[in-house]
């Protein structure tokens, strides 16, 4: 039965299609639409069609819907952004999953020739640029400026993101078209963190502070003229020293160190600064949740979960934070978590397709679940999945039907085509194999053959060598003579007793 907010919100009439989109509400888009508004109606005030609306507010089912009827996927808004752009923008996983599904180009380029990559890495927006690196995008990729994702990362201060991108075999050397190394536009813009990454990954320190751009500068000159006094103390001591005091971890993973050690001012000023995504992933998959987690620091725990953070997440092990909060004994993290997620992602429980709660969240990766943009009930997101589960079911029929009717017509499938070719080749290789087998049937009588002709030989000439090296008659003589000598023997034995 449906809530009174749910009613209202069904008896509401939107004046255009975005309206309906921004709303995710699915139901009425489809009804607009077949009612003779356009699938790529373009809006007055920022030109977005309702695919770009749907990629920039994660309305993942309406999305989903405007692509399988044919939304144009290659429409651009007045910046040149296409729907990949903006979903890179706003960090929409799931949307930018999707449309690269359904065949988005993430080479394409808006006025100042950026692509999603690009954008992903400005804004901080870690797991979306790993989508997009995932799905074949160049890591080196330039814009009009000649810069590279790394520049955008490094000048906005974006930790994860530039981590992430030299994991991928990103250009920490690359110049833009003023000679600027990445380093110098994070000494510029006094990103610290940024800096000592950077550093750190130089195969010379002094080099690296001693690189000059096209107009001679280098990173500590850049860093005077805006004021940069955090960047001058760390040149200067890295000058004295010329080593990282830090360890490695901790220069790439400022944030998942001070969720472990449950720092929770320095964990609040990367998060809000922006250094890094509030779900950012080390290079073993874990979150800043995960790290709390393990150490049972509640108080992170609490405001990273105010924050937004997604605790369903899990790490390359296969964990979510809850899990490894329970494997560290973290009572009081397992009971703040399980208020969260419940029970229901237990790997225990035995779901079906026909109990409601298979349809609740399942902490599938990219998910726009945690998303703030929409306003969706839970109601709304478990009739979202079924009604997209009931298209799975109906499409599947259709499927099993549209097969029999191609059969029925001769036609044969390519998964037949494909058993056929198979069992083609098993046949070959079988007449292969017997043949084969004739062939060493056919040599092992032969090879018998031969054995009894050596065999035969070999006793011929065994009966030769006796005969040469005893005569016959030299062995009669010896046996006739030998009765002879024993009795002389014994005659001469008892005369020598007398």
């Amino acid at each position: 039965m449906m809530t009174p907010l749910e009613a209202v919100k069904k008896q509401q009439k939107y004046t255009s299609v975005d309206e309906a989109v921004k709303a995710g509400d699915v139901e009425q888009l489809a009804s607009m639409i077949k009612r003779g508004a356009s699938i790529d109606e373009v809006d007055l005030v920022h030109e977005f069609t309702p695919l770009h609306c749907a990629a920039h507010s994660g309305s993942l089912e309406c999305l989903h819907w405007l692509l399988w009827h044919g939304a144009d996927i290659t429409q651009v808004t007045v910046r040149g952004w296409t729907a990949a752009h903006l979903a890179a923008i706003r960090g929409q996983d799931a949307c930018m999953q999707a449309l690269i599904s359904n065949g988005a180009n993430l080479e394409a380029r808006d006025d100042r020739r950026c692509t999603p990559a690009h954008l992903a890495a400005a804004h901080g927006q870690s797991y979306t640029l790993q989508t997009i690196l995932q799905s074949g995008a160049n890591a080196n990729v330039s814009d009009r400026n000649d810069w590279k994702p790394v520049h955008y990362a490094a000048f906005h201060g974006r930790l994860g993101c530039l981590q992430l991108l030299v994991r991928w075999g990103a250009c920490i050397d690359d110049v833009d078209n003023n000679g600027n190394l990445p380093a110098h536009l994070a000494a510029m813009e006094g990103h610290l963190y940024c800096f000592k990454f950077l550093v750190s990954k130089m195969a010379s320190v002094m080099d690296m502070l001693k690189a000059r751009n096209d107009h001679g500068e280098t990173p500590r000159d850049l860093a005077e003229r805006f004021y940069k006094d955090n960047i001058l103390q760390y040149i200067n001591s890295m000058e004295k020293e010329e080593e990282h005091p830090e360890t490695q971890e901790v220069l790439a993973f400022p944030a998942h160190s001070a969720a472990f050690k449950g720092d929770i001012l320095v964990l609040r000023r990367l998060v809000k600064a922006g250094v890094v995504n509030i779900n950012e992933r080390d290079d073993k998959g874990s979150t800043l949740m995960h790290k709390a987690a393990e150490q049972g620091h509640v108080h992170c725990l609490q405001w990273l979960l105010e924050r937004g953070a997604d605790c369903y997440i899990t790490d390359d092990a296969g964990e979510t934070p809850k899990d490894v909060a329970k494997r560290f004994a973290q009572l009081a993290a397992v009971e703040l978590l399980t208020q969260r997620t419940g029970d229901s992602n237990s790997s225990d429980e035995e779901l079906d397709a026909n109990n409601a709660k298979f349809f609740e969240r399942h902490g599938v990766e990219g998910s726009t679940d945690s998303k703030e943009d929409l306003i969706l009930s839970k109601a709304e997101k478990r009739n979202a999945r079924i009604r997209a589960y009931r298209k799975i079911q109906e499409l599947q029929h259709l499927l099993k039907i549209a097969y029999g009717n191609y059969r029925q017509l001769g036609g044969i499938t390519e998964e037949e085509k494909k058993m056929k070719k198979e069992q083609r080749d098993v046949e070959k290789a079988v007449k292969e194999l017997e043949a084969q087998l004739e062939f060493e049937r056919v040599r092992r009588e032969k090879l018998e053959s031969q054995l009894d002709d050596y065999r035969a030989e070999i006793s011929h000439l065994r009966e030769r060598l006796e005969k040469t090296c005893k005569p016959p008659a030299a062995l009669k003589t010896e046996t006739i003579s030998n009765p002879h000598k024993k009795e002389k023997k014994e005659k001469k034995k008892k005369s020598k007793r007398k």
